[in-house]
């Protein structure tokens, strides 16, 4: 009796053994096909997304200054409402204005004026900044009465008249400005010289 007791009891302990590696082999195997699956999805979009956010185009942003609504002028392009100036107030002349060498004058009826900076965040690149001035204060009757300076992204313009560059009031005149953003925003510092400092719209443009 103590022999078949001793074998019965080294059967089972085999029997046992076996299937404890049985199970764990199990375990191993499902853990395994369960992780690798996830971290390989979870890799390929990371990667994915990545990409496509590197890809994707930055489209030209156009800014009506003193508007609150967006709008399409004359080409089709929409304009965004005034956002990103620091500062400032906005006036609105009305469509009754009549403003020379533009198309589109209704970028003109509107204004920001007084306002110390413009910032807009922007992927870092190469960009065609478009600054459109006109001036339609009535208490501005000759060159010399409105003059600031501004600063785009380091660029310089100083003793920046209006009156002078567009060749009287109510006419539009376009300052283009080629510069390099590395910071991911688009900066622009106003300074008053006499009289405040005023500007109709902005537009950026990526460099082609």
């Amino acid at each position: 009796m103590k022999t078949n007791a001793s074998l019965f009891h080294r059967k089972l302990t085999a029997l046992m053994l076996a299937s404890a590696l049985f199970l764990a082999g199990c375990q191993s195997s499902k853990t395994s096909s369960d992780q690798q699956p996830h971290q390989a999805i979870a890799a390929t979009t990371t990667a994915t997304s990545g990409s496509v956010a590197d890809a994707m185009p930055f489209s030209p942003v156009r800014i009506n200054a003193g508007c609150a609504t967006v709008w399409t002028d004359a080409d089709g392009n929409p304009w965004l409402p005034d956002q990103g100036f620091e500062g400032g107030d906005t006036v609105d002349r009305g469509d009754d204005v009549m403003i020379k060498n533009t198309k589109s004058p209704a970028i003109y009826h509107t204004e920001h004026y007084s306002m110390s900076a413009f910032s807009y965040k922007v992927p870092n690149g190469k960009y065609s900044v478009k600054l459109h001035f006109c001036e339609t204060y009535e208490e501005i009757t000759a060159a010399g009465q409105r003059v600031f300076s501004f600063s785009v992204e380091g660029h310089e313009f100083k003793n920046f008249d209006v009156w002078v560059k567009a060749g009287g009031p109510l006419k539009a005149y376009v300052e283009t400005v080629n510069v390099e953003v590395a910071d991911g925003k688009l900066d622009i510092t106003f300074t008053s010289d006499i009289e405040n400092p005023e500007i109709n719209a902005i537009e950026i443009i990526p460099a082609s």
